[in-house]
């Protein structure tokens, strides 16, 4: 019988036993989704490889024969998400357009910024004293404020859409993702319209694009699904890799001792080790075969569902040697096949996250100004006992209560 899909972890940092048990059976297999459907699940890395790079596999889904891996999904505002729902030449246009706000060099000339906001928000947690909600005094105000003032979204209504987002991505069935989405998409609105009235069209890179819509490249429609797609996104899954990798390093005392002794341009390197192991989105990629596709000897009939997880593919033993240990030096996989930044944590493809160098950044600064600063830090409650997110792909915790 096959497997059920999704399954919880039993370890914030390490893929379901029945995901392990899995991927000891080879790279490609069928799981049963909650409305009895199947999909095909990947768990090899150079499988997710070939097929996030196939344009033969759509990431369109709107599609009628898109998969639908939870209820939530069935909502409208899914269908689709903008940049990783859409196809050519309208994924290639917004990405163009969405380039240089989340370049390499945009992003280094806002390192600063948040190197400053972190440690403003370790003075207030050292102020207040223990113990501390680290989700809610550090890892959700980092990349909280710092998409909002990407954006031009005001930080004043963080709690609204940080409600709405956990909201959105935690429902239990479409009628209450859709609630949420659109709650999310009527204030965006607003804050669209206010930007068109503006001369130059405001701050931030809604205020930009709010110039450039001419109902062809870019509609209006396009512009709320590109601010919702980056509003959310932006913000949730950044701030859960933050506490889930803090959740890791304190779990893994030499490592968090290496960490700490590791000079500054070895923090990448360790970073993306984190992001190896943790996956917190779980999942590289949903597409479904356009046509029938043959891979690894089995063939994906048109019309059927995949789905690439990361957690698995980051895990490959043909990549990485000893696949479920955190080490943060490691470089090279079994053979020189891979380094940790190879994982697939941010996809693969034409698809792969737009946001990626952004995060990245927010997390180094993250963890450096944060282990730095309180270096006694410990988890105030046993890991085991974490209120943790359950019944989905996205991973992460409600709380994350710390002492020092």
């Amino acid at each position: 019988m096959a497997l059920s899909y999704p399954q919880d972890r039993t370890c914030p940092y390490q893929p379901s036993p029945g995901y392990q048990e899995l991927g000891r059976g080879g790279p490609l297999h069928r799981v049963t989704l909650w409305d009895g459907s199947s999909l095909w699940m990947v768990t090899g890395h150079a499988t997710g490889r070939k097929v996030l790079a196939d344009p033969r596999f759509s990431a369109d889904r709107s599609r009628d024969d898109f998969p639908v891996v939870l209820p939530r999904f069935e909502a409208p505002i899914f269908k689709p998400i903008a940049i990783i729902g859409f196809d050519p030449p309208v994924h290639d246009v917004h990405r163009r357009l969405l380039a240089p706000d989340f370049g390499l060099k945009h992003v280094r000339e806002m390192r600063p910024g948040v190197e400053e906001l972190a440690g403003r928000l370790v003075d207030d947690i050292l102020r207040k004293g223990p113990p501390s909600d680290l989700v809610e005094d550090f890892a959700l105000p980092i990349p909280s404020m710092v998409i909002s003032q990407l954006l031009g979204v005001p930080y004043e209504d963080h709690a609204f859409f940080e409600e709405k987002t956990v909201g959105l991505l935690q429902a239990k069935d479409a009628e209450g993702a859709e609630a949420a989405g659109r709650a999310l998409w009527d204030y965006l609105d607003e804050l669209v319209t206010a930007k068109e009235r503006t001369p130059g069209g405001g701050d931030g890179v809604l205020g930009r694009l709010a110039g450039r819509v001419d109902g062809e490249d870019l509609t209006r429609e396009d512009l709320l699904r590109i601010a919702l797609a980056l509003l959310i996104g932006g913000h949730d899954t950044t701030s859960q890799m933050i506490a889930l990798g803090v959740v890791t390093l304190l779990e893994h005392p030499d490592q968090l001792a290496a960490f700490r002794a590791a000079p500054p341009e070895a923090v990448p390197a360790a970073v993306d080790e984190l992001l190896r192991m943790v996956s917190v989105t779980d999942v590289s990629g949903v597409r479904v075969a356009k046509e029938d596709v043959e891979i690894d000897g089995e063939v994906i009939r048109a019309g059927e569902g995949v789905l690439v997880s990361s957690s698995m593919a980051n895990r490959d033993p043909a990549v990485y040697e000893d696949p479920y240990a955190f080490d943060i030096h490691r470089s090279d996989g079994r053979g020189g096949a891979a380094s940790a930044r190879q994982h697939l944590t941010f996809g693969f493809g034409i698809h792969q996250c737009l946001g990626q160098n952004l995060a990245r950044m927010e997390l180094e600064v993250a963890f450096t100004t944060l282990f730095a600063r309180i270096p006694g830090l410990r988890t105030a409650t046993p890991v085991a006992e974490l209120p943790s997110r359950s019944g989905g792909t996205m991973q992460g915790v409600h709380r994350l209560p710390v002492e020092w």
